[in-house]
């Protein structure tokens, strides 16, 4: 291990002291500090008891130490002192870079080989810039996948260095410093030298003790212990008591997120400490204005983590800000702002619209987890976006194969729900029928069916998949376990049969079986249909009972035997008068008034959602004669003198809107009949 091989080279050391070397040393030592004492002007900072050690690298010491026999534990030509001494010399750097340009400099590195390089060319290291660094290469080793250091880190010389002052001297730490090492090297389950952990664990618990680790320190050490011993940890209970004791209105907007941070390690505990989260979320308000990008973010995320549904003031807040930050949020940020509007209902028309404006800028640089996550934040608020759709289909085709299975259901759900075809429909439909023949079977049943059920929203119908829909070991799939199939899953296999029939006739594969098939597709959960609005309603009977004269004349919610329900029908015979709902002979037209609330809409626009469409195409499929009422607003009226439902047809009008519906409507009735009788 590398901090044994520092060790073995002190103990060496101490064994030259021993045979007299040790008043050579100490006289070499002290010249090299006085040579350094002249050739810096101001004070030499070099009391260990009161300031923060600093460290100072050689580069030789990037050399392997080598000797003739073996055993000297320095460099050769290489002072004794600069390499194991001059790691507690406290000297002001002149050329030290500032600490906020070390930072952005180090979040550009992107492997533990590169952040090391880069710490090599330096000279000195603030104790809490040399944890940031270490912290940073255990962040990047475990984006990797590594549960722990590779080895190649763990006997690389500055990785030591950095190591053996933070064990040697863990006294001399800031409470920075102390708690930012002791965070990097948890970070992997487990640090590299047990020695070292122990070390600054110890340390830690000494300085908790003493109360003289200030509220965001209090919050990460909490936090890596959590993740070290667990929740339960006693040192973690005393220090939720301690920070809950704290005075908000004295804290910082960094110490708050620290706070929010902590409370999302331990979920479990919400119920305890929800009148302290409640205090936090009422406080937090004030702060927002000085949250950093990454601050909003750690924020939002730990309010989903933490169910805050009731801090929907913080939510709104936090979503204002954002948008002003829109362009500094990196991926990951980006998707847990959006994770939260999800999450809490949230739409932000500024926020949207920023999204907007520069996601075409940002298309190819977007990884397929930010845009399935875009895409459904378009999905679940119901946002029709050309600018972010197109986008979306665009990053699509051009890197389908980075797409999780899961992630391009999600998209094409979207297309679905939206009821939105891409520009680039064509290439997308290819890339996505390619996907579908190549990984068939890795599908999740669900995942799969929602995908293909989609397609179907939009008229791209899966004609090249449905035999396999409908084949039986893909429906015992699809129960897997459960002893029946749920009700959506029914639903969405049942409207893709009834497209087989009415818009497919050239499909002649297999057909969905009738304990296969739902009675309706309006259920309480999940439906097919949106529910029509009861006040928007209970409007127009009111209109319709005064132009017909009366309530007879029409019927509400009707069943139909297609599996639909109508909000309003009315039959009119051969003449085209309408006649009342109660009678079944002389029907020659029946009309199907949909009442179009704005929930049947998308969010920002007039057009119809999916499942909406589809159900106003198969009925006009099935013979109806189809009217719209539409509700452009709550406080629109109501017209209803342009519907001339009192009005003769003429039989070249009737002619003309039967020829080809009533056939494929007798079609679907043979083939159920076939499928009963069978």
């Amino acid at each position: 291990m590398a901090l044994i091989t520092l060790r073995r080279n002190l103990c060496h050391l101490l064994d030259c002291l021993a045979h007299g070397a040790m008043a050579a040393l100490k006289h070499q030592a002290a010249n090299h500090v006085h040579k350094a004492a002249k050739a810096h002007p101001c004070p030499l900072l070099f009391s260990q008891q009161s300031t923060p050690f600093r460290v100072r690298f050689h580069h030789a010491c990037c050399k392997k130490f080598h000797s003739e026999n073996g055993n000297d534990p320095h460099p050769v030509g290489e002072p004794m002192f600069s390499q194991v001494w001059a790691w507690k010399r406290l000297e002001e750097n002149t050329d030290n870079m500032d600490e906020q340009i070390f930072y952005r400099k180090l979040s550009n590195l992107t492997s533990s080989k590169e952040v090391l390089n880069f710490i090599s060319t330096l000279d000195t290291l603030s104790e809490t810039v040399a944890a940031r660094a270490l912290q940073w290469i255990c962040e990047l080793e475990k984006k990797e996948g590594h549960s722990r250091l590779p080895k190649e880190i763990l006997e690389n010389n500055i990785f030591k260095a950095l190591c053996f002052q933070f064990e040697q001297e863990p006294s001399h730490l800031s409470n920075t410093g102390l708690v930012t090492a002791l965070q990097a090297l948890i970070l992997l389950h487990g640090d590299p030298q047990s020695g070292l952990l122990d070390s600054l664990v110890a340390e830690c618990q000494s300085r908790l003790r003493k109360g003289s680790l200030e509220v965001h320190n209090l919050c990460i050490l909490a936090e890596s212990l959590i993740k070290l011993q667990g929740p339960g940890c006693a040192t973690v209970q005393l220090i939720l008591c301690q920070l809950q004791d704290e005075n908000l209105e004295a804290l910082t907007a960094k110490d708050m997120v620290a706070l929010y941070r902590l409370l999302q390690a331990c979920p479990e505990k919400v119920h305890q400490l929800q009148m302290f989260l409640d205090r936090m979320n009422n406080y937090s308000l004030s702060v927002v204005s000085q949250l950093s990008p990454t601050w909003i973010s750690q924020m939002l995320r730990a309010l989903v983590v933490l169910d805050q549904t009731q801090a929907r003031p913080l939510v709104i807040k936090l979503g204002k800000y954002a948008v002003r930050h829109f362009c500094s949020f990196t991926n990951e940020e980006l998707s847990k702002v959006l994770e939260a509007f999800i999450y809490f209902g949230h739409t932000d028309r500024l926020f949207t619209k920023a999204l907007e404006q520069n996601i075409a800028a940002l298309c190819l640089s977007l990884n397929p987890e930010i845009v399935s996550k875009i895409t459904e934040y378009c999905s679940r608020r119901l946002i029709l976006s050309k600018p972010i759709l197109d986008t979306v289909a665009e990053n699509f085709v051009c890197q389908s194969e980075k797409f999780s299975l899961t992630q391009i259901s999600v998209i094409m759900e979207s297309f679905g729900k939206l009821n939105y075809l891409p520009p680039n429909a064509s290439a997308l439909f290819k890339k996505l029928e390619n996907i579908l023949f190549t990984h068939f079977n890795s599908f999740p049943p669900k995942v799969l069916l929602r995908l293909l059920h989609s397609c179907l929203l939009i008229e791209r119908h899966p004609v090249n998949f449905m035999a396999k829909l409908f084949n039986p070991y893909f429906l015992q799939r699809l129960q897997g376990e459960e002893s029946y199939l749920d009700r959506l899953s029914l639903a969405q296999l049942t409207q893709l049969y009834l497209s087989s029939v009415l818009e497919c006739p050239f499909y002649k594969g297999p057909k969905l079986l009738p304990k296969y098939q739902v009675k309706s597709f309006l259920t309480p959960c999940h439906s097919l249909e949106t529910p029509v609005d009861f006040h928007l309603h209970k409007s127009v009977v009111i209109g319709l009972v005064d132009l017909l004269g009366a309530r007879s004349y029409f019927a509400s919610k009707v069943l139909t035997p297609y599996w639909y329900t109508i909000d309003i029908e009315i039959k009119l015979d051969k003449e085209g008068f309408v006649l009342p709902f109660t009678v079944d002979e002389d029907v020659h037209k029946r009309v199907a008034l949909c009442i179009d609330g704005p929930r049947r809409f998308c969010f920002n626009c007039k057009n119809l959602l999916g499942k909406e469409a589809i159900k106003q195409r198969h009925l006009r499929l099935l013979g109806y004669q189809v009217v719209q009422r539409k509700q452009q607003g709550r406080g629109d009226s109501l017209n209803f003198g342009t519907w001339s439902l009192g009005s003769k047809y003429t039989e070249k009008q009737m002619h003309e809107e039967r020829t080809g519906a009533i056939g494929q409507a007798e079609a679907l009735g043979r083939e159920k009949n076939h499928l009963l009788d069978s």
